[in-house]
């Protein structure tokens, strides 16, 4: 019984430990991603690895793998010197108690965010009188079409958006696709509706909007270079001249935070039922 008790204890201690130490590992992964330090990373491991491909058990490379040593022993002070603001923002965090906690912005402001970026971005251009044609991706998926344009693969941002349809730009023709919080591609293709009910006086950014709106349960925003007026399609629907308050109404009534994966904070916008 004793024994028995004791051997649980110490699996019990053992998982404990791995997993306090993958989970610390994660959460440093997590940090440095996107930042310089990843690749001294990888660095990192492509040195671990000569090394021991060159120790005496293996190919017995003995000067390389005495440079190796070297290299290791003397390089954890580089690292130090060289990633000071990192290993700053990481103590912080650790001092803060953030280190261990989730993304402290909710799907919900993030959303919020997205959406007053999209609408400040079409009410400059519809000043402006500046065509766009925005397409927000729901449930239905968009490679197809995100295939079509070029990638961007940026945060979502007024600034960014604005500067994409500017005239006489590369990336201004063509629909900008957007999917959670970031601008997936621009100068994207979309299919045209062949309705032919929808009104002569219509471009073909209204008409692609139809279209995807048609094929997809995804939500698009057309801002006429012609009027300045902002449209929305939406299931084959088409919502013309609406304001700022009418195109803030649409954007919160279908869509909302879905999430996939708490753990790692992925999410997407699907509609709601009633919209």
């Amino acid at each position: 019984m004793f024994d028995g008790g004791f051997e649980l204890l110490d699996l019990l201690r053992i998982g404990v430990d791995i997993a306090i130490l993958w989970y610390v590992f994660y959460k440093l992964i997590m940090l440095i991603r996107g930042t310089k330090a990843i690749q001294l990373l990888k660095g990192i491991f492509v040195v671990l690895g000569i090394w021991f491909l060159s120790s005496e058990s293996i190919l017995d490379l003995q000067t390389v793998n005495w440079v190796m040593w070297q290299v290791i022993m003397w390089g954890f002070l580089g690292i130090i010197i060289l990633f000071q603001p990192e290993l700053r923002r990481a103590l912080e965090q650790l001092g803060r108690g953030s280190f261990f906690s989730r993304n402290t912005a909710s799907e919900e402001e993030i959303l919020n965010q997205s959406i007053n970026a999209i609408v400040k971005s079409c009410n400059y251009m519809a000043k402006r009188r500046i065509g766009a044609l925005i397409t927000i991706e729901r449930e239905t998926p968009m490679g197809d079409y995100v295939e079509t344009g070029i990638p961007i693969n940026g945060r979502l941002t007024n600034e960014l958006l604005t500067n994409i349809f500017i005239p006489n730009t590369p990336l201004h023709d063509g629909a900008v696709i957007i999917k959670k919080d970031g601008i997936q591609a621009a100068a994207c293709y979309l299919p045209l509706s062949e309705n032919p009910f929808i009104s002569k006086e219509l471009g073909t950014r209204h008409r692609a909007a139809m279209g995807i709106s048609e094929v997809t349960d995804a939500l698009t925003i057309v801002v006429s270079e012609e009027t300045g007026q902002i449209s929305c399609t939406k299931n084959g629907e088409l919502h013309r001249d609406l304001d700022q308050e009418k195109l803030v109404k649409m954007l919160k009534d279908n869509l909302e935070p879905k999430i996939i994966a708490p753990a790692k904070g992925n999410w997407s916008w699907r509609g709601k039922k009633n919209g």
